[in-house]
C-alpha cells in the first residue's frame, strides 16, 4: 500500500549536494521551514517520461505557480547529486530545484521507496507530488498502484489546479528566426517587454530550413512566431495581436 501522509510532518533528512563542486548539506529544515513548497518526486533523472514531460511541465508551469503562494519547486529522486546536477544541465529547468536523495531516507520516510529491481534500478521512488506548508504535507497527489510507471496524476497542471483552478495558463510560444535579422530582434524585444518567455529556433539549426518555415507557416520571411498553436506572422503581426 502506497503511502498518504497529508496533515503530517515532512521526514526530517539531510540531503547530500554538490554546489560548485564542493559538498553541501541541505537539510528538510531549511528547505521547508515557513516556506509553501512544491515537491514532486520520479522514479529517476534522464528517465523518458521525467525528461519529456514531468519535469518540464513543472518548469514551464513554475512561474504560475510561485504567483499562487508557492515560494520553492523541488524535483526528487533517488539520485546521487552528480546524476542531479548533470540532468537538471541536461534540462531546461532554471525554475526547479532538483534534490539528490541518494540513500533513498527521505522517499523511504515518505513509504514511498519501492523496488525498480526489474529495471535493474534498485530501490527508487515512487511517482507523487506533494504541496507543503511549513513543513506540513497538505495535499498528495500519488500514482496508482499499477504495474510500470503511472503518470495521471502528480503532473504540474494537476498540482495547480489544487492550488487554484482558476489560474492563467502561460501561452506557448515559439519563434522561428534567422541570425542577423532585425525583425526577428525587434519580436524578441516585444514578447520579453510582455513578459512571455518563448523557444527560439533559428534557420540552420536543428533541421530547420526555408522550406520548412514555409510549410509550416505559409511564409518564407522572418521571424514567425506561434502562440498556443497559431500562427502569428512576424513582428508587425504580434505587435497587432498582443494589443
Amino acid at each position: 500500500m502506497l503511502a498518504n501522509k497529508e496533515t503530517q510532518n515532512v521526514p526530517t533528512v539531510t540531503f547530500r549536494t554538490r554546489v560548485n563542486n564542493d559538498w553541501k548539506d541541505l537539510t528538510t529544515e531549511e528547505i521547508f521551514k515557513n516556506k509553501t513548497v512544491v515537491v514532486f518526486a520520479l522514479p529517476g533523472a534522464f528517465t523518458p517520461t521525467c525528461s519529456s514531460t514531468h519535469l518540464p511541465r513543472y518548469n514551464q508551469l513554475a512561474p504560475v505557480l510561485k504567483a499562487n503562494g508557492v515560494d520553492d519547486i523541488y524535483c526528487l529522486s533517488v539520485n546521487d547529486a552528480f546524476v542531479m546536477n548533470a540532468w537538471a544541465a541536461d534540462q531546461d529547468s532554471a525554475n526547479i530545484k532538483l534534490i539528490p536523495d541518494g540513500n533513498g531516507e527521505f522517499s523511504e520516510g515518505m513509504g514511498l521507496l519501492v523496488d525498480k529491481n526489474d529495471l535493474g534500478f534498485g530501490k527508487r521512488s515512487w511517482r507523487y507530488s506533494m504541496l507543503v506548508k511549513d513543513g506540513v504535507i497538505e495535499k498528495m497527489f500519488i500514482e496508482p498502484d499499477k504495474p510500470g510507471d503511472p503518470f495521471e496524476v502528480s503532473d504540474a497542471d494537476t498540482m495547480l489546479n489544487y492550488i487554484n483552478p482558476k489560474a492563467e495558463l502561460p501561452k506557448l510560444v515559439s519563434m522561428i528566426s534567422k541570425p542577423g535579422c532585425s525583425h526577428c530582434q525587434r519580436a524578441r524585444e516585444v514578447l520579453e517587454e510582455q513578459g512571455m518567455p518563448y523557444e527560439e529556433i533559428k534557420l540552420g539549426q536543428g533541421g530547420m530550413s526555408l522550406t520548412t518555415l514555409k510549410a509550416v507557416s505559409g511564409n518564407a520571411t522572418t521571424p514567425q512566431v506561434f502562440i498556443d498553436g497559431q500562427v502569428i506572422g512576424g513582428a508587425d503581426e504580434l505587435v497587432k495581436y498582443l494589443n
